[in-house]
């Protein structure tokens, strides 16, 4: 088959990985293989010129996307970004990998996601309004409480929500609070939502420990990436008893080998917006963090980050994936080589969308849940899923996240080939 014309990834880069990801899957398809390049190809992808008059009196332009990967199992569901490195191949790769963590965790959704090109941090309050307004304005005609569900992602919380929310709201003349989800409380946002993918990673990290034997009380964590997912995480892997050792975030790298106190350095990180400077640990070399010891290492910031040359340098037991596709292909190699467990992204950080879905349920029925209800629920359906994986995987003899893309293309493609073609 021809490769796409508007994309040229490489092997490492996000939509390299992704398609190697899906190489590797191939030979466990079996007749659903002939469907398998549906999954190499996004449905739809959306480029948007976002206009709009800066505080100064002058026009910006800014370029904003909306990929929806696939659609097959339900409406598009996905993040939105805003970061100043956002390419199409990036929202490419990462709206397929919501296909595939949809599909991993029996969620009734596609994959899809969202993207501005632009540095957050430089423009004002108001300025970010108009640029979600007009982002939202623009990809309305086809975003929708049961087309496409956006969601906060890198740099966007539940205030870019409420602005999303009320400008599709506005457009099609009708409050529609399913249009997205990750909102504030009073606007039909979900209990639980907020912590929601960084307690996943702690549930999910719990059971593969628990399945390897690497006892909680005592072990070591490294986080990079301390935003909701990472320190959330850390929290409640602290709270259980075992120690935070080494914590990477943009404003730099400390360590302390006998633990951090949890709630001092989340009291510095809402002071100073950042880990350094944190009294209670030595500041150590970026490049150092990845030749801490320990026994479980999250990964919760960007994607590409373990390569080849860092993961010939770790010392850990567990990759935990907190970020979406953090472990380029030839970095995943060497862990294999090593022996290190990946517990693949797919998983690892479903907890978001799981809770996600709960709200746009909660939306669509105005009846909404207590946040332990949300929290049981929560537990329940991810260690389903990962139970489900490890035992594919076991049974094939191989990696987890090949094993996730299995449980998750086999459910794609199934739904792909009952749906027939249209015409």
């Amino acid at each position: 088959m021809p490769n796409l014309s508007f994309v040229s990834p490489t092997r490492n880069s996000p939509w390299g990985t992704y398609l190697s990801q899906i190489d590797a899957v191939e030979p466990y398809l079996g007749h659903l293989a002939r469907w398998v390049e549906t999954l190499r190809r996004p449905k739809r992808a959306l480029i948007v010129d976002i206009p709009i008059e800066l505080d100064n009196g002058t026009i910006a332009h800014y370029e904003g996307y909306r990929v929806q990967h696939s659609l097959t199992r339900g409406p598009g569901k996905g993040g939105v970004r805003y970061h100043p490195d956002v390419t199409l191949e990036e929202v490419m790769a990462l709206s397929a990998w919501m296909t595939i963590k949809n599909a991993a965790v029996n969620l009734p959704y596609g994959g899809a996601k969202g993207g501005i090109r632009l540095d957050p941090k430089v423009l004002s309050q108001k300025e970010l309004e108009k640029v979600t307004r007009r982002y939202t304005s623009e990809i309305g005609i086809i975003i929708g409480p049961q087309q496409d569900i956006p969601a906060p992602d890198v740099n966007t919380n539940g205030q870019i929500m409420a602005w999303m929310m009320d400008t599709y709201s506005m457009n099609t003349g009708a409050t529609a609070t399913g249009v997205v989800t990750g909102k504030p409380i009073p606007l039909g946002g979900s209990l639980g939502r907020v912590q929601a993918t960084g307690r996943g990673v702690f549930v999910i990290g719990r059971e593969a420990m628990r399945r390897l034997n690497v006892p909680m009380e005592g072990a070591r964590i490294a986080v990079q990436g301390f935003g909701n997912v990472g320190s959330i995480a850390a929290k409640l892997f602290a709270a259980n008893g075992a120690k935070i050792v080494a914590v990477q975030d943009h404003t730099g790298t400390i360590l302390n080998e006998s633990g951090m106190d949890m709630q001092n350095l989340l009291d510095h990180l809402a002071a100073t917006g950042g880990v350094a400077g944190f009294k209670g640990a030595d500041k150590i070399a970026n490049d150092d963090f990845w030749k801490v010891k320990s026994d479980v290492l999250i990964p919760a910031a960007l994607e590409g980050q373990i390569t080849k040359e860092r993961a010939e340098g770790l010392s850990t037991k567990i990759v935990l994936e907190g970020a979406n596709g953090p472990t380029t292909p030839d970095g995943d190699a060497v862990l294999a080589d090593r022996g290190i467990i990946v517990v693949p992204d797919v998983i690892a950080n479903s907890g978001g969308v799981t809770v996600s879905y709960f709200e746009w349920v909660q939306d669509f029925s105005s009846f909404f849940w207590t946040e332990d209800e949300i929290n049981v629920r929560l537990d329940k359906i991810i260690t389903g899923a990962f139970k489900h994986i490890w035992e594919t995987s076991e049974q094939h003899r191989i990696s987890l996240r090949t094993a996730a893309f299995v449980v998750a293309c086999t459910r794609v493609l199934q739904a792909r080939e009952e749906r027939g073609l249209y015409p």
